[in-house]
């Protein structure tokens, strides 16, 4: 591969991850968008091939290496600069990885680099003469349920976040009132409470889709956001982010989502729920609210979803929840069918 058709890939590389910034995405997506390229022109030039002159199957090289490489490994001096991983990637991470690559030839099919797109998309389509016309994805789809505490694996983390200090208990409550995500509860502003009308304004530019709402939150969290906020006085009386630092280190600076998710990894641990997650909290108000019968569209806005498609994906009931609908609704018709099938031959 000759030095000039590495500087024009690398050009373009640099250019499709500044547009991302221009474009307004947020910086951790930039981030993580600058990551997965550049490791992945790291590979294709470790393999000889010219990154904008790819095809299908080095795509699926690069899928490959990713379930072996080590630890924290990557290419072209990149090694460490990826987060550590002792297992194998999800497929979550393998599709993410996948959604990075096809978004970068998208934008050179659009500037005229290349004609196509080496990145097959996942289609359903229709069946033409016995046979299926859809394409599959390089990456099939695994649709894992996101895990809901039990009414007693709860019980013990709320046991266990007693001993928080109130700003923690405050952010546990908050996040499960207004199904929270991380990046949202921790860009939370002192402008953005209205103790007087127990609402939230969450802003646009603080969540993932880029839509503000406005969400209620209930007495006991009340409590303890007027628990909090003389506690936050004594380490700032401006007005400014909600949530403050006690550390000796970062006195009186914003805590980060990397400070949350260690708060509420402790919190699993004590708790014996290690499963425990800073989305488990969104995921249990949003079954909560399809459980007492909010439409899936309310729980959508609620949750500032775009699409219903999105908030199906959080929604499900428990077993238990469904054994009693089942119960309650379909027990009798199903046992009428299927009757006969309990008698013995004679």
């Amino acid at each position: 591969m000759s030095q000039q058709s590495t500087t024009r890939a690398d050009i373009h590389v640099d250019g499709w991850i500044a547009l991302q910034t221009d474009l307004g995405k947020a910086p951790n997506t930039v981030a993580a968008y600058a990551r997965g390229i550049t490791d992945f022109a790291a590979f294709c030039r470790v393999q000889g091939v010219d990154p904008l002159d790819v095809r299908r199957g080095i795509i699926a090289a690069y899928l490959a290496d990713l379930h072996t490489r080590p630890p924290g490994g990557g290419y072209a001096g990149q090694v460490g600069s990826l987060p550590a991983s002792p297992r194998q990637p999800s497929n979550a991470s393998l599709r993410h990885r996948l959604t990075i690559i096809r978004l970068f030839y998208d934008h050179l099919v659009e500037e005229g680099v290349r004609a196509t797109n080496p990145v097959a998309r996942g289609r359903r389509g229709a069946f033409d003469g016995g046979r299926h016309r859809g394409e599959r994805g390089l990456v099939r789809v695994h649709r894992v349920l996101p895990w809901i505490p039990s009414e007693g694996q709860w019980g013990a983390i709320l046991k266990a976040a007693r001993t928080e200090p109130v700003r923690n208990r405050l952010m546990l409550a908050l996040a499960y009132d207004c199904a929270l995500r991380r990046e949202e509860l921790c860009a939370l502003d002192t402008s953005d409470m209205d103790p007087s009308h127990r609402l939230v304004t969450i802003r646009a530019e603080t969540t993932k889709t880029k839509a503000g709402r406005v969400v209620p939150y209930s007495a006991v969290t009340g409590e303890l956001l007027a628990a909090y906020l003389p506690e936050r006085r004594t380490l700032s009386r401006a007005r400014g982010p909600l949530f403050l630092s006690t550390s000796p280190r970062n006195r009186a600076m914003p805590i980060s989502k990397w400070t949350w998710s260690k708060v509420v990894h402790a919190l699993g641990s004590r708790a014996g729920e290690p499963k425990l997650g800073t989305h488990t909290m969104r995921h249990l108000c949003l079954t909560d609210l399809a459980r007492v019968g909010w439409d899936i569209h309310e729980i959508a806005r609620f949750a500032g979803h775009r699409s219903i498609q999105s908030t199906l994906l959080y929604i499900h009931l428990s077993a238990r929840d469904l054994s009693a609908k089942f119960a309650a609704t379909a027990a009798e018709l199903h046992e009428a069918r299927l009757a006969s099938i309990t008698d013995t031959p004679r």
